[in-house]
């Protein structure tokens, strides 16, 4: 059974806020720690259990229904997008060559190795140069985002080493925009209409008016958690409908390769790592915008943050991985 008041408790980094009325046996693990000082950017926590929220706050004037920038975790949702397009038959499957789909923006004498990049944009091992980081300015002040994507030097080999790039995910949704004739935002406000409680709200666009891949896209927490359900109910919506194929779920989180930068399991747009001795999957934006799925506890978990500060340089990214690390062990059966 779940300990409900201690995992409200552990969602109060001032444990007066949350029923400090109430014994507590967490209160002096948590009180005026320094593990909470780690976690002053976080905005909002929302858990859910077996599709049920059973805990959520708010710090300093958030909330879980406001709208945040979730940066990176939008990788995933792009991701799931890519496995509905191939199941509507858009597009033949993650092996399949993108140099003929966005032929129009190819470069002036290509490099032949741009025929060889395939759905492994999808685990950032397309070879091409990255665009995220320091790096990133460059891709967004360009006049043609995905021309300039496409006419990066290699730094690897198709299906090489993990590149983490934005440009490979803004590729995917050039992509998408291409087969399913649609904006991105329309095809996932169409796909993803079952999914109760989703919603993008404002997402920023290329000057070609295709929608960014994997960043700048707002929504809640809320929202997000609506999301990490559909994937941890093996792409079903609430009433039952199949909106993601179980078995691109699969694949998602399969692993493929590692990143560079934390040493996680990466797969189709998803981290993957033990936490708190469970598997977790995850999506993560720059800042701390997290979206946690532990399938052996049936938990979907979403923490949103401040968005100016790199959450793996500073250590925070490691809070947050330690805040859920507790969320685990009060929610596993006494």
């Amino acid at each position: 059974m779940i300990k409900r008041l201690a995992l409200l408790v552990i969602l109060s980094l001032t444990p007066a806020v949350a029923f400090a009325q109430q014994p507590n046996p967490f209160a002096t693990l948590l009180d005026g720690g320094a593990s909470r000082e780690e976690l002053r950017p976080l905005k909002a926590v929302v858990v859910a259990r077996d599709g049920e929220v059973i805990a959520e706050h708010g710090y300093r004037g958030h909330s879980t229904r406001e709208s945040v920038n979730i940066k990176s975790a939008s990788k995933s949702i792009i991701s799931s997008l890519v496995g509905i397009a191939i199941a509507k038959g858009l597009l033949e499957g993650p092996d399949q060559k993108i140099a003929p789909i966005l032929k129009a923006d190819l470069p002036d004498n290509p490099d032949p190795r741009l025929g060889e990049i395939t759905g492994n944009l999808l685990s950032m091992q397309a070879g091409l140069g990255r665009l995220s980081g320091p790096d990133y300015g460059r891709f967004v002040s360009s006049r043609n985002w995905v021309r300039f994507a496409l006419a990066q030097p290699f730094a690897d080999e198709p299906g090489g080493q993990m590149l983490y790039s934005t440009a490979s995910t803004h590729l995917l949704s050039a992509i998408l925009t291409k087969v399913g004739g649609k904006s991105t935002l329309a095809l996932a406000r169409e796909w993803l209409a079952p999914v109760d409680g989703f919603r993008i709200g404002a997402w920023e666009r290329d000057p070609q008016g295709i929608y960014l891949g994997g960043n700048q896209m707002a929504m809640t927490a809320r929202s997000l958690l609506a999301f990490g359900e559909l994937y941890r109910n093996d792409g079903k919506a609430p009433d039952g409908t199949q909106v993601v194929p179980a078995n691109w779920v699969v694949q998602s989180w399969q692993h493929r390769t590692n990143s560079r930068f934390s040493g996680d399991d990466y797969g189709y747009g998803w981290f993957s790592r033990e936490i708190g001795g469970e598997q977790v999957h995850f999506g993560w934006g720059y800042g701390g915008q997290m979206l946690y799925i532990v399938p052996s506890l049936k938990l979907t978990v979403v923490m949103t943050s401040d968005e100016d500060g790199p959450s793996a340089r500073t250590g925070y990214r490691d809070a947050l991985h330690g805040l859920l690390s507790e969320i685990i062990a009060a929610a596993r059966p006494v």
